[in-house]
């Protein structure tokens, strides 16, 4: 009975195990039928066709020879289909597989019609043109959904079908993937051709209420070029002064830069503040140069732009005159083309084009009134021909004779801004000037040193022009006090680097000495130098002439005659050798920007590549978009920022060529036939 239980109990537990692994089958089968099927990734299957013979195996057919491969992932992979690949004589790109082509590659500028270029060979190479197209995307400032348009991928088609065009997705972390690579590039380019950094920074807030703050690292390599790199375009909590220091301070710290020589900065005095900061965590570090005296540059730009306000002020009512009857001009192509028919009949031969101003910015309203005023008569015939021109007008009126008189006074001080400073008196333009260059004790100094440095000028003329500029006494006195600073920061120069140069020296002499003994024989030049060397000593310790500094030695001899072509980098780097001290001391003074225009244009960038249309790109996205422009953007090209006035004239007057007429109101209008 028993045993008879025990068969049925067992063959109970196996149909139950047949059950169980016949449902675990099924399932196991159900799951299997849902999974998608995986697409091939390999870069050959945009070449060949995947398909199974009759016998059941894998195979992959060439697209344009037919020929068939086993390509069983087990057993084949992809191999013999990658070798066929690159010599199938029938691939549209076969040559380019199998051997380099001849290339003629631009080796200036694109307008340059001198350059005839060099002959190269050249080789299909996907990651090289993936790479070009993150660059392409980077310097031109496109969205990473470019590379997702139809336009551009027909584009590709054409030009390049085996190139594999990647998503807008890939493109971002590749742009981020190059700038993380240009960011280690440059860092072990500032710890091997860095000596000190000056620094300009500010704020900006974006279109989306981002607070961003920029660096930019200013300096001068070891074979004597000057460099602009921005460091740091981020987000900062605020635009108080702590915060900006903490900022700078955390900048600093990531880069590795501990030797700030300046840091150019606006007027705001949460400036003030962050200056104050750095100048204690300097301190802390033990990297200060005199105590950081000279740490904080105030832009100059905005100082003269404060002046210049200040004496706008003055003749504002002709200025805003002025300003409405351009306005009135340019607001219809009818009028603008009236207004020329007055220039012809004055017989005006300016060929320049009206421009109107932006009110906050006073080299804009220069340039406004410098070109304005050679149509005052053209503005007095086109009175008389336009009815509505008087009427328009309003309030403020046509400019008359004393709206004329004062602007071309105001257009002639500002074409000549620095010589008539000096002769400014009375006025709001001379209490605003002396506000920020009128005391001799807190100016910064060392703008003056970099004055000295340029061989060309030295102290010549200096205490003159401080004694114009100041009066006799107080000129003098200026002129003590930049020359006695200048020689204590040599002297610290001296402290510096003075072991550097002995030690750099005392290898030579044994490198010399050793050349001597191991020959065995008497070498005339090394004995040479050895007692000159000697004597050189000698006279130092007796107060001879070579006991004069190399400061004062380079002050003796005559200034370089001044030359269009003269290169005041090229100078230096000729003559550091005979002025090792004072040639780091230029190093770094040569280096200071006395304006913080190179950061400010870096938020024009920001605002093209943060616009409205892209406002959820990362703050970190931006940071990389806008550091990695700069650095792989040659150095020679120069953003335009302003709008070509002439040229838009031309395209104007070529505009009623193509079918395009203008009415009176500034509509457009198109001729019927």
């Amino acid at each position: 009975m028993e045993s008879r239980n025990d068969q049925i109990l067992q063959n109970s537990t196996s149909d139950s195990n047949q059950t169980s692994t016949d449902v675990s089958t099924e399932l196991t089968t159900s799951s299997k039928a849902k999974r998608k099927p995986v697409k091939p990734r390999s870069v050959v299957w945009d070449h060949f066709t995947r398909f199974v013979n009759s016998e059941g195996e894998l195979k992959g057919k060439c697209n344009y020879c037919k020929k068939e491969f086993c390509c069983d992932p087990k057993k084949n992979g992809t191999t013999a289909l990658r070798n066929h690949l690159n010599s199938c004589k029938k691939h549209p790109h076969s040559i380019e597989t199998r051997q380099a082509q001849l290339s003629l590659q631009k080796t200036a500028s694109d307008n340059d019609v001198n350059d005839l270029g060099t002959l190269t060979t050249w080789k299909y190479d996907e990651n090289a043109i993936r790479k070009a197209l993150v660059h392409m995307i980077i310097i031109d400032e496109l969205p990473f959904r470019f590379v997702e348009g139809e336009g551009f991928r027909s584009f590709m088609r054409a030009i390049c079908p085996r190139f594999r065009i990647p998503s807008r997705w890939t493109i971002s972390r590749d742009c981020y993937d190059l700038f993380i690579e240009e960011r280690s590039k440059l860092r072990s380019f500032f710890k091997k051709n860095c000596q000190r950094v000056s620094l300009t920074t500010d704020t900006w807030t974006s279109l989306q209420r981002i607070n961003y703050m920029c660096i930019t690292a200013h300096f001068i390599d070891n074979d004597w070029k000057l460099h602009k790199r921005i460091i740091n375009f981020c987000p900062i909590s605020s635009h108080k002064g702590e915060a900006v220091g903490r900022a700078i301070e955390t900048c600093l710290l990531e880069w590795g830069l501990d030797k700030v020589f300046t840091i150019t900065v606006d007027n705001a005095s949460s400036n003030d503040v962050a200056i104050s900061y750095l100048k204690k965590k300097f301190a802390n570090w033990g990297v200060s140069v005199a105590n950081s005296i000279y740490l904080h540059m105030r832009c100059m730009a905005h100082i003269i732009n404060l002046v210049v306000q200040d004496g706008l002020k003055d003749v504002n009512d002709s200025v805003m005159k002025v300003r409405d009857a351009v306005r009135y001009i340019k607001s219809s192509p009818a009028r603008l083309k009236r207004f020329k028919e007055c220039v012809l009949h004055e017989k005006i031969e300016s060929k320049s084009s009206l421009c109107l101003d932006v009110p906050t910015r006073w080299n804009s309203t220069y340039l406004m009134l410098n070109t304005v005023q050679k149509y005052e008569r053209a503005f007095e015939r086109y009175e008389s021909q336009d009815p509505m021109f008087k009427i328009d007008m309003g309030e403020n009126g046509i400019p008359d004779y004393y709206d004329w008189t004062q602007v071309r006074k105001m257009a002639d001080m500002l074409a000549h801004f620095y010589e008539l400073t000096l002769r400014i008196s009375g006025s709001r333009m001379r209490v605003k000037f002396d506000k920020y260059c009128g005391d001799v004790d807190k100016m910064n100094k060392i703008i003056y040193f970099a004055v000295v440095l340029d061989p060309r000028d030295k102290f010549e003329f200096m205490e003159y022009s401080f004694s114009q500029m100041y009066g006799q006494e107080k000129g003098v006195e200026l002129f003590n006090k930049v020359k006695s600073c200048l020689f204590d920061l040599f002297n610290e120069y001296k402290k510096m680097y003075q072991p550097d140069v002995e030690q750099i020296n005392d290898n030579s002499l044994q490198q010399l000495s050793g050349s001597c003994t191991t020959t065995g024989s008497i070498n005339p030049k090394p004995k040479f130098f050895l007692k000159h060397h000697y004597k050189k000593q000698k006279l130092e310790e007796s107060g001879g002439f070579d006991s004069k500094t190399e400061l004062e030695v380079y002050l003796s001899e005559a200034i370089q005659e001044e030359k269009e072509d003269f290169d005041v980098m090229k100078w230096w780097k000729i003559n550091s050798e005979r002025f090792p001290i004072l040639g780091k001391m230029a190093r770094d003074i040569l280096a200071i920007p006395v304006s913080t225009v190179a950061s400010e244009s870096a938020f024009s960038t920001g605002g093209r590549v943060l616009d409205s249309f892209r406002s959820s790109l990362t703050p970190k996205i931006v940071e990389g978009l806008i550091c990695v422009q700069d650095w792989i953007r040659p150095s020679n090209v120069q953003v335009n920022v302003e709008e070509d006035l002439e040229e838009l004239e031309k395209l104007e007057e070529e505009l009623p060529s193509v079918g395009i007429t203008y009415g009176l109101g500034g509509s457009c209008s198109t001729p019927t036939s």
